[in-house]
């Protein structure tokens, strides 16, 4: 049987809409990322950049 190889999370690029979405970010946030990475970025550098403002208080 052939090995499947799965792309590393530096090489995968997800959507910065999708993420946004996907991790509830707000508006603001999502343009941020935007700013930085453009329409896509690999998930390690989403993660590590976004912020998540408590809408709580």
């Amino acid at each position: 049987m052939a090995k499947v190889e799965h792309p590393s999370l530096s090489e995968e690029l997800w959507s910065v809409f999708d993420f946004a979405r996907r991790y509830r970010l707000d508006k603001r946030e999502e343009n941020r990322l935007l700013m930085l990475f453009g329409t896509f970025a690999s998930p390690d550098k989403l993660l590590a950049n976004a912020r998540r403002h408590s809408q709580i208080g």
